[in-house]
């Protein structure tokens, strides 16, 4: 049977979009009203309307081929210091993880083990919730070094993924998650994982624990929960209006061998955590 294209998408606010056969076909409502990294984007969303957002996600198609056969899978650039991949792409290069289970739209679960492929998958990707596959992109993730986990349904499945890979040989590899059931799940399963958090936006005080007590790296979004009891376990912050929370000594090895190796300025000093300046994602959820 042949599966209809179609990838489900939380972009901006957690706003769910769906793309078909290369199309915008619905823009849901976002959850919350501003954010200062996607102020940035290259198709600004700053007021998180349903025309903002649906201009953000056409333009992705244009520039790079989200959700088509014309998805570019490889990058060199990085967009912000501190991003999931741009971590996990320095982490690759320090030698301190071997292999990133990430999920790409039109492939589902990746293992990639290139940081050009990292970023290139994960540099601009919002949050997916479900995908179909694409041909052209598994063969060109293929290609480029990477080992798509399902290549028949595109199936997004983390543990799947982390479990390949350890069946590959690799021994440090990193997972990046947007549930807290399935990060705890995968630190019980794999105690040497280097787990991810991220599109976290919304997640409730119980779930906040779990992320806290499960993962290497959290991403807090727009939770408010997530500023409240990671933020106040993290060892360091990176970013100060969208930060990143390292909450482990790997976490930290990993954000710290980033700043080595970027010729950005940094301001490194001591502060009560949470640290937050500027504008943060509003309102917190």
């Amino acid at each position: 049977m042949t599966l209809k294209d179609e990838h489900i998408i939380e972009a901006a606010g957690r706003a769910r979009v769906i793309v078909r056969d290369g199309q915008v076909v619905s823009v849901g409502p976002a959850r919350i009203q501003s954010c200062p990294l996607a102020a940035r984007f290259a198709k600004p969303v700053k007021h998180f309307t349903e025309e903002e957002i649906r201009r953000n996600i056409e333009g992705r198609i244009a520039e790079f081929g989200m959700c088509t056969p014309d998805r570019v899978v490889v990058s060199d650039d990085d967009y912000v210091l501190f991003g999931a991949s741009e971590l996990l792409s320095s982490a690759i290069r320090s030698g301190i993880i071997d292999a990133a289970v990430i999920a790409c739209d039109g492939a589902g679960t990746v293992i990639a083990t290139s940081p050009r492929l990292i970023q290139g998958i994960g540099g601009k990707m919002s949050g997916l919730v479900s995908t179909t596959p694409i041909p052209a992109v598994i063969d060109r993730i293929c290609v480029n070094g990477g080992t798509v986990v399902s290549p028949e349904n595109a199936e997004m499945s983390p543990e799947s993924g982390v479990n390949l890979a350890l069946e590959m040989g690799f021994r440090a590899p990193a997972v990046t998650t947007a549930s807290a059931d399935e990060a705890a799940s995968l630190r019980r399963a794999y105690p040497d994982a280097f787990i991810v958090a991220v599109h976290t936006t919304g997640t409730n005080r119980e779930e906040a624990e779990t992320f806290a007590a499960s993962c290497d790296l959290i991403f807090p979004c727009a939770s408010r929960s997530l500023y409240e009891i990671a933020g106040m376990r993290a060892l360091v912050q990176g970013g100060k209006s969208v930060p990143v929370f390292a909450m482990t000594a790997k976490g930290k090895e990993v954000m710290l061998a980033k700043i080595a190796s970027s010729q950005t300025p940094v301001v490194i000093a001591g502060y009560t955590l949470p640290h937050l300046e500027g504008t943060t994602p509003s309102p917190l959820l």
